[in-house]
């Protein structure tokens, strides 16, 4: 989807629509996709999202990765998790556990991103800094301090992700993973209460990576892990397609309960 003006994070971030249902999701992106000229990076449609709705998921090729082969992950979302990818299963697709095969390139992604938050303030001062969340300046600063080098050292590792990527969709239409590693924790704190890390980059892993690629993405609930829920995302080649859509499922149907104490659902930054 093409969007004007262009961020100052440049092709890493991405806009597209977030919505109750897979229906809505398809009426919206045939609405605001498509060239623009104002958009160097915009691709073509492919073809109506609307008329893939019931195309199902029989004969997809479909890799399962439930750790990307080095995330630590929440023992209630693999389980919600595994019974995701069973649904895929159940469904007809050819599902088959494998790991895209790239370690973790969370250095290189914080150096493109940080140095975007960079960009996006710096004609900002210090009265106005002083306003804003601590941990936005703190990284926009350490991307301040990044070279050239740096910059084109970490676009070098983003181009091998791609090429690595490329070559991973050429056996599997999709790729199958979490969404986050971790239940949802307060909000209004970077990270939950006892995090080794104080950076939301570290609870992402399974999202950068594929800001990095310029995969197109979908992220759909698939279950609860500590009364609230979670999700799995699929992930399809960089290459213009047109692809499945979820179906309701029973858990689709779902709603949390009244967790105790004060925990509310909180989005990871910039997804």
């Amino acid at each position: 989807m093409p969007h004007y003006p262009p961020s100052p994070f440049g092709p890493l971030a991405h806009v597209g629509p977030m919505t109750r249902t897979a229906a809505d999701a398809a009426l919206l992106l045939d609405v605001v996709s498509g060239a623009d000229s104002r958009d160097p990076w915009a691709l073509a449609a492919t073809g109506p999202a609307v008329a893939a709705l019931d195309a199902g998921v029989a004969g997809l090729r479909i890799a399962v990765s439930p750790t990307l082969g080095y995330v630590d992950v929440h023992p209630e979302i693999a389980e919600a998790f595994a019974a995701a990818a069973q649904v895929f299963a159940d469904l007809g697709a050819h599902v088959e556990e494998a790991d895209p095969g790239f370690t973790d390139p969370i250095e290189a992604f914080e150096t493109l991103w940080f140095s975007g938050v960079a960009k996006s303030i710096e004609h900002l001062g210090p009265e106005q800094r002083a306003l804003m969340d601590p941990g936005l300046i703190a990284v926009g600063e350490q991307g301040a301090r990044a070279s050239a080098l740096d910059y084109l050292t970490a676009m070098a590792v983003r181009n091998d992700l791609g090429t690595r990527m490329g070559e991973f969709h050429g056996r599997f239409d999709l790729l199958l993973t979490p969404a986050l590693p971790i239940p949802a924790f307060e909000a209004g704190v970077e990270v939950p209460a006892g995090w080794p890390q104080e950076r939301w980059t570290t609870w992402t892993p399974f999202s950068y990576p594929f800001n990095m690629t310029q995969q197109p993405a979908a992220s759909v609930p698939c279950g609860f892990a500590d009364g609230l829920p979670v999700a799995c995302r699929s992930s399809a080649p960089a290459t213009p397609t047109t692809r499945c859509w979820p179906r309701p499922t029973p858990s689709s149907r779902r709603r949390p309960g009244t967790p105790a104490g004060p925990r509310t659902r909180r989005d990871p930054p910039g997804a």
